[in-house]
């Protein structure tokens, strides 16, 4: 679906939004505007990340907007977030989307408004990059608390939880957002240098930048601290392993003396020294009490029981 935003009566320059187009409507568009040819394949390829590139007047952007995630098991780019491609000049702007963004409407309203903010399109493509970057930023915080329980649970709880899946979505989420952000920064950067001096008041500029700053940190962290947790499962695990292992080596130490004794004395031969021998039995057995005593003290010295 193709609608007008704005036009020249209504603002600096003219807006065309573009909803889920067809190869032949992105096209059809592309002759009207002389757009590049490898630019609207980059468009309308849908796993595309983030860029920014410029050529001859023309700038062209691609962001990546955080999309909640049907399912627990999404981890890829594509299923955790949606594209916006943006064309812009100096006296036209075209967004090109897949997903509704109410931003869209309200950043053509501020444009209608004179001496607003979105004077220019690059100042609603910077708007859009601040919109891409807010919406890392409730996923970042649902991601941390998951991360809390998750820790809670490893560390409160008596039994080691089945939590290495989890932690292992958790990560992916965390590294695939941080991937997306690190390629805004550049067009962040690029942005910048551009409305360095159309822009009067910087005070957004930098509070963009700060936004951006935090969420790359929020997800720097949730990767890091998702990584430190699936190895402290890994350890513990291991050492619920290591426990279970020395409760079974204990006891085959205690087993295996008189599995001896009782091997030698349980051989059928006639002539064997004891096996006529009246005390013959209840002296195996005190000699098997004794090597039991005695393994037991032994162990207890050493800590190992």
């Amino acid at each position: 679906m193709t609608e007008q935003l704005l036009t020249r009566q209504e603002s600096n320059f003219s807006w065309l939004d573009i909803t889920s187009p067809t190869v032949a409507e992105l096209q059809a568009v592309a002759a009207q505007y002389d757009l590049p040819d490898s630019l609207v394949r980059d468009c309308l390829e849908p796993t595309h990340l983030p860029k920014f590139e410029a050529t001859h007047g023309l700038s062209f952007v691609i962001l990546r907007v955080f999309n909640p995630p049907k399912t627990n098991e999404a981890d890829t780019i594509q299923e955790l977030s949606t594209k916006i491609a943006v064309f812009y000049a100096a006296d036209y702007l075209i967004t090109v989307h897949r997903l509704p963004h109410p931003v869209l409407n309200e950043l053509k309203r501020v444009a209608r408004a004179p001496g607003q903010e979105c004077n220019t399109p690059a100042e609603v493509a910077f708007h859009l990059v601040r919109y891409a970057l807010n919406s890392y930023m409730q996923p970042a915080l649902r991601l941390t608390r998951e991360l809390d329980d998750y820790e809670a649970e490893i560390f409160l709880k008596q039994e080691v939880p089945n939590a290495l899946q989890g932690l292992y979505f958790l990560k992916r989420k965390a590294s695939a957002a941080k991937q997306l952000l690190l390629l805004t920064r550049d067009i962040l950067t690029m942005l910048r240098r551009q409305l360095a001096t159309s822009v009067t008041d910087d005070t957004l500029l930098q509070d963009t930048q700060d936004l951006q700053v935090k969420v790359e940190t929020m997800y720097q962290q949730l990767d890091g601290g998702a990584t430190n947790l699936m190895n402290l499962y890994l350890s513990l695990s291991s050492q619920r392993t290591n426990e279970a292992m020395r409760v079974l080596t204990v006891f085959s130490a205690f087993f295996l003396p008189l599995t001896f004794i009782a091997g030698i004395y349980g051989m059928n031969f006639n002539y064997m020294p004891e096996l006529t021998w009246k005390l013959g039995y209840p002296v195996s057995i005190l000699s098997m009490v004794v090597i039991s005593v005695g393994i037991y003290v032994w162990f207890k010295r050493k800590g190992w029981i």
